[in-house]
């Protein structure tokens, strides 16, 4: 039987462009003590300036700048030559410009580097900054903006920016696009003084972190870099400031914005110190552990458990001026309802964790973590590698460069107090993100996005109550320690291959089952790889059979969901994929505690049925995703591509009417039934 494809998933075919002969100084260099087999290369320069730093009159500088010094240097006159090369010689390049700086990196082939390098040191040199070329450039970042008009967390981010206090840091336009920029034009202002004055100000080797990854030995690579960047203006070695007066937002504010997709997202956050300088206590990364949790007892498992959130996370965004404390929490229909309710359960777990007191076990479980992490970091693709050293080179000293995002070296109970103290109503700002909300008729736009939202008070009496609940939920309790932390890293030996052969050999052969092995002679790490294959009975038949295939996987997956969380926190990783007649199952990690992760998610998955409140929560937040499917040009582009190319197609409407007739009882009687074959 044919399979029903009712994948509505992008898929991207990277595609690399042809090689150029190796140049001469590659040939002479390479032979040179202490090269490396490196296949690639790759570079990074990191400054520390960016949008932050844009002039009032021309929002959006920084992002521009950015843009321009790809075209063309008085010693490369040719607009994007250094593209060019990169192509030709098996590599790219791109940039991207944060708040508070601004990144350009490149890949390519280790032979041609130097190439790369000449071309790229001149970037920071002597770029032309032509007036025609402005103006081209001026229409890429407009299309770079309408890009993002479609992505509702760009939406939220400028509102947050549109909505701060006058006169911060963050009330900036930081995209910039063509009316911003153009605006400035129309005033008066010659945008290729400001752009060139920004650049004189800021593009200094202080502000400047260049990282290099080639073949080379070091001390070829030291002599280009210093043959090649010599010219690149020198500067005091300090990180720039923004000074503050006052809180970012207003207090006692909830804005409702109206998203583009067919969403329910509640965004909190919360304004603290700048904490860069705790870096080894790291107080936001414990709390973070504990709020964005999904084991039993936690503040997601409890929302989960009422049906009203699908998804908890807890980033911290750091600047200088500040660091901000967010969660975000993915709502379900009753969940949009209940707002009010579920900022109070946030409120008695802040509560609860005061009252418990910061727990050394905890920390000491991630610092564990992060010592395993690193101990057995694996190789990088080197152009994350390169931009993650040169950010990391602006914000913490050189000897902690690779690992001061992992270092949790000091025990800080005071500290964790001091920042949960932050974390009050007061200090709060709410954000409503949903396609369903009803907006007052007066509600205002964003001048640069268009975006609809209003500007609600919240009650005295609600932020009170937050302030200091009078009763904390029972069910809300700290996590268990972590069962699937490793501690024994040996490593095996296979007694049995003594001819140690490089093709997996089957030490299982029945009826039913096949299990094939192979050792890891390569790598010697204390790390296996397994994979399951399971026959199902044929699941793509007809619609309906479809539907409740993926009914079934992700029921399956939020019942794991607790295991797999903690075992995830211990670089245990895990995938459970239902595709038309087969479920796939992966675990991968150290050897030490994949048995007891096996264990679990069999015995899981043997005794699984499904409850009518997680089938309502799965349902709809299927049911919200086929209503996504064709948001966007790029996933419509790719449900037409799937239409033309697959005999037997699901039609998004018609497998959303399917959906909307199942029940929980159909997806019960189904379960046997795929399993059959088994």
């Amino acid at each position: 039987m044919a399979s029903l494809h009712c994948s509505f998933m992008p898929e991207i075919y990277p595609q690399g462009p042809k090689s150029l002969e190796p140049s001469e100084e590659y040939e002479a260099a390479k032979g040179g003590d202490g090269a490396s087999e490196t296949k690639t290369a790759a570079a990074a320069m990191c400054v520390g300036i960016g949008s932050m730093s844009d002039p009032v009159e021309a929002q959006g500088l920084a992002h521009f700048l950015e843009h321009m010094l790809f075209m063309g240097s008085t010693k490369f006159p040719i607009e994007n030559e250094f593209g060019s090369y990169l192509s030709k010689n098996g590599g790219w390049s791109n940039a991207y410009t944060e708040a508070e700086q601004t990144c350009y990196y490149f890949v390519v082939k280790r032979e041609f580097l130097k190439g790369a390098l000449s071309r790229f040191s001149q970037f920071f040199v002597s770029p032309l900054m032509k007036r025609e070329a402005m103006e081209r450039e001026l229409q890429a970042i407009d299309l770079e903006f309408n890009r993002v008009l479609q992505n509702d967390f760009c939406l939220l981010q400028q509102l947050q920016c549109y909505t701060s206090s006058p006169g911060h840091p963050f009330n900036k336009f930081s995209w910039g696009n063509k009316k911003s920029l153009v605006n400035a034009k129309e005033k008066g202002i010659d945008l290729r003084e400001q752009i060139m004055k920004f650049y004189s100000d800021y593009y200094h080797g202080g502000l400047m972190k260049l990282v290099v990854i080639g073949g080379e030995s070091l001390d070829v690579l030291e002599e280009w870099i210093l043959e090649l960047y010599g010219d690149v203006k020198s500067g005091p070695q300090v990180n720039l400031e923004f000074k503050a007066e006052g809180p970012i937002w207003k207090s006692g504010k909830l804005y409702r914005l109206e998203a583009v997709d067919n969403v329910h997202i509640l965004h909190l956050a919360w304004t603290l110190p700048c904490l860069h300088r705790h870096y080894l206590k790291s107080p936001t990364y414990y709390l973070r552990h504990l709020l964005e949790h999904e084991g039993r007892g936690s503040l997601y498992f409890h929302l989960k458990a009422r049906g009203w959130a699908t998804f908890v996370s807890a980033p911290v965004e750091h600047y200088s001026v500040a660091d901000v404390f967010c969660m975000i929490i993915y709502l379900t229909d009753s969940g949009l309802e209940k707002i009010f309710d579920i900022i109070g359960l946030v409120y008695q777990y802040i509560k609860f964790l005061r009252q418990v007191l910061p727990q050394e076990w905890i920390f000491r479980e991630l610092q564990d973590i992060g010592n395993i992490y690193l101990k057995f970091l694996e190789e990088q693709p080197q152009d994350y590698y390169a931009l993650r050293l040169g950010g990391n080179l602006l914000h913490y000293p050189a000897e902690h460069a690779i690992y001061g995002d992992y270092l949790l070296e000091n025990w800080d109970e005071k500290l964790i107090e001091y920042t949960l103290g932050f974390l009050r109503p007061e200090n709060m700002r709410i954000d409503v993100i949903s396609k369903s909300s009803t907006l007052s008729e007066d509600f205002q736009c964003d001048p640069w996005f268009g975006s609809h939202f209003t500007e609600e008070d919240i009650f005295p009496s609600l932020i009170d109550l937050w302030k200091d609940p009078q009763e904390i939920d029972s069910s809300l309790h700290l996590p268990e320690k972590n069962e699937f932390i490793p501690s024994d890293f040996s490593i095996c030996s296979d007694v049995l291959d003594t001819a140690n052969t490089s093709c997996p050999r089957c030490i299982l052969d029945g009826p039913l089952v096949k299990l094939w092995y192979k050792l890891d002679s390569t790598y010697k790490l204390p790390q296996a790889n397994i994979y399951f294959r399971i026959s199902l009975k044929e699941a793509s038949g007809s619609v309906k059979s479809s539907v409740l295939t993926q009914l079934y996987g992700d029921l399956l997956w939020d019942e794991l969901n607790e295991v797999v969380y903690q075992a995830s926190v211990a670089q245990l990783g895990t995938s459970v994929s239902v595709y038309t007649n087969y479920l796939e199952l992966k675990v991968s990690g150290f050897n030490d505690k994949i048995p007891t992760l096996l264990s679990k998610i069999m015995t899981t998955a043997k005794n699984f049925s499904p409850t009518y409140e997680c089938f309502k929560v799965i349902k709809e937040d299927m049911e919200r995703a086929y209503k996504n499917t064709n948001m966007d040009p790029w996933s419509h582009s790719t449900y037409l591509r799937d239409e033309v190319l697959y005999q037997n197609f699901c039609d998004v409407d018609e497998t959303l009417h399917v959906l909307n007739g199942l029940t929980v009882s159909d997806v019960k009687s189904f379960i046997p039934e795929l399993w059959s074959p088994v």
